[in-house]
């Protein structure tokens, strides 16, 4: 009978420490993932962080993009007037110099 006991107590303690190992390999494991689940979190956070720091500057470079586009407009619009205005002043030349010839032609 005591030697059955003393059997049930050894298998007990093996049992007992078997379970001690695996809780501290729990615990092991519990600490890992934690500090996985954090440096994921900082991850997330600098990723968004990233994002709204990307789209600012995208929010910015649109807006320069227009501006230089409206700018743009306004310069081919003035180069469009003075070419006409050009055109205006060849034609006059041009009226000018047959005038000349008529002139010249009917002395």
């Amino acid at each position: 009978m005591v030697q059955h006991v003393e059997q049930n107590l050894q298998l007990m303690t093996k049992r007992a420490v078997k379970a001690e190992n695996s809780a501290a390999k729990l615990r092991q494991e519990n600490a890992l993932l934690q500090a996985e689940l954090r440096n994921s979190k900082l991850e997330k956070e600098a990723g968004q962080a990233g994002l709204a720091a990307a789209k600012q500057n995208a929010e910015a470079a649109l807006q320069r993009l227009l501006q230089v586009t409206a700018s743009s407009r306004a310069s081919i619009r003035q180069l469009l007037s003075g070419a006409e205005s050009l055109q205006l002043v060849a034609d006059l030349l041009k009226s000018i110099d047959r005038i000349s010839e008529v002139s010249e032609d009917g002395q």
